[in-house]
């Protein structure tokens, strides 16, 4: 008999009364280290002098730590990846339960003060994250890494419905199967702290690398204008035809449209390319998967939504992370051509 599960009322009823929710990994029952802590060096940003001095806010960090990470650091501490066993979770609405934990992985739906516990139960390995569920660019650089985790921890589920787009094409390459869930009862889950470019996941970014070019044969070239237009969240670089335009006509740039293009169309052209550019957002990520080590990303950003969230991608590549700040805002913002003609400078 399906019975009420009382701890999504007691989660609910915290949070009314302005209480935190525990964290879920608190209550696992097995933790294990699977990639060792390290210091590896962190290399600088590539940017022009005065482009700091540009920047009115930010995005995903605070001010300081964007330009902490502009500086880069030779000798950073990188925390180790560990994995989490726990039991007697309910998974309901994009949310893991836990005793008085919780932990969201997306939106919810529904509002219901009192939840049932789900009828189905099952034991898996979740891979998937609330950024990942967010943003395609995380997903394909972030999620599709942990996905080798809990391929090699048995059984791989996800909250994530199939998708449309690029996505079915990018989980053959990978070779990616997970089972697709609804609300759950996890009698064992495997959660995984899988954040941090220590050497075990750069060597599984290169294992992905690897993957999308299986069989290919890219031929190099100087870069590749990755074109964001419209789409996504607002950043309209009101010039972007001209600098796409420039691009090709002065270095040789391939420039794409990536919603036009198939995965395997923009993994050919990316696979050998020297300089994936295009404004900072998820249709980079494409080029950043398949840009070879030493390749450098080249982001333009409006001055009031700067981030160099992309730079922990890159890092994680092997890649080389350049940035620059146009004048306007993310709704309308520009970038001088010669301000990028200086900067290639620095990257060729």
């Amino acid at each position: 008999m399906q019975t009420t599960s009382l701890r999504h009322l007691a989660s609910k009823l915290r949070r009314m009364a302005g209480r935190r929710p525990g964290t879920l990994t608190d209550h696992a029952v097995e933790t294990w280290q699977i990639s060792p802590a390290e210091t590896r060096p962190v290399p600088p940003v590539i940017c022009l002098p005065g482009q700091a001095e540009r920047i009115t806010r930010t995005a995903f960090a605070p001010l300081d730590v964007v330009l902490r990470s502009l500086r880069g650091d030779p000798a950073e501490h990188i925390p180790a990846t560990i994995g989490y066993r726990l039991r007697d979770v309910d998974f309901v609405d994009g949310v893991l339960y836990s005793g008085k934990a919780e932990l969201h992985l997306r939106r919810q739906t529904r509002y219901a003060l009192r939840r049932r516990r789900p009828d189905r139960s099952l034991s898996g390995a979740l891979y998937e994250t609330w950024v990942g569920n967010r943003w395609f660019g995380n997903w394909l650089l972030d999620d599709c890494l942990s996905y080798r985790l809990a391929e090699q921890a048995g059984h791989p589920v996800t909250s994530m419905p199939e998708r449309g787009g690029h996505v079915p094409r990018y989980e053959q390459l990978l070779s990616m199967a997970p089972e697709r869930i609804g609300d759950v009862h996890f009698d064992e889950l495997i959660l995984f702290d899988d954040h941090h470019n220590n050497r075990g996941r750069i060597a599984r970014a290169q294992d992905m690398r690897r993957r999308l070019l299986s069989g290919r044969t890219p031929q190099p070239n100087p870069g590749v204008f990755l074109y964001r237009g419209r789409s996504g969240d607002a950043r309209i670089l009101e010039n972007e035809d001209e600098i796409a335009g420039k691009l090709q006509a002065q270095y040789g740039f391939r420039v794409m449209f990536p919603e036009d293009h198939t995965v395997d169309e923009l993994l050919d052209a990316c696979g050998a390319t020297r300089v994936v550019a295009g404004i900072e957002g998820s249709q980079l990520n494409h080029g950043l998967a398949a840009m070879p080590p030493g390749g450098t990303l080249l982001t333009i950003q409006p001055a009031d939504r700067t981030t160099t969230a992309m730079k922990l991608l890159t890092d994680r590549w092997q890649q080389r992370f350049a940035l620059l700040v146009g004048t306007g805002t993310a709704g309308s913002f520009r970038i001088a051509w010669d301000e990028v003609q200086r900067t290639l400078a620095l990257i060729l």
